[in-house]
């Protein structure tokens, strides 16, 4: 029986566990969106909502610094947890992930899933916004390949003295 045993042991020993639990974390605060199996992403979602909360913390911010710091060793990561993820939630009382099942993975068969930060879903990009980038890329791009053909056209045009 099970009783009282708390979370999942994922096939790993504990220290394996824990820098597993460390990575997905780092990850999901840098990319706001990471696509993992299912079990992960359940086992990650109370440890990466422990972190946001302790980044809410605004009586000692120090001393909450440096209890994330325990587990998030990217100080660019930190950074941005505390400034942008922490005010971004600083009104909710919590439930800042979302989880979306995609399926099993077609190796293993291992279901897949999404654990993404609410606020951070996706959204389309205009298709005038890309496709004004391109056009410009692709006439400079081209600008240069014409001159090249041409002047190799012109090359082979000229009589052979």
């Amino acid at each position: 029986m099970r009783h009282r045993v708390a979370h999942r042991k994922l096939g790993r020993i504990t220290p394996h566990r824990t820098a597993l639990l460390r990575n997905l974390a780092t990850a999901l605060f840098e990319r706001e969106r990471i696509r993992t199996t299912l079990a992960k992403a359940k086992e990650l979602r109370p440890y990466a909502e422990r972190l946001i909360t302790l980044a809410k913390r605004n009586d000692d911010r120090l001393h909450a610094r440096r209890l994330v710091l325990r587990d998030i060793r990217d100080g660019e990561v930190v950074k941005k947890l505390f400034d942008s993820l922490g005010a971004r939630f600083a009104t909710r009382a919590g439930g800042y992930t979302r989880i979306l099942r995609l399926g099993p993975r077609k190796g293993d068969g291992a279901e897949m899933a999404i654990l993404e930060l609410l606020g951070s879903e996706y959204k389309p990009k205009d298709k005038t916004e890309k496709a004004a980038p391109k056009d410009e890329k692709s006439k400079a791009a081209g600008a240069g390949k014409k001159g090249a053909g041409a002047a190799k056209k012109k090359e082979k045009d000229a009589p052979a003295e």
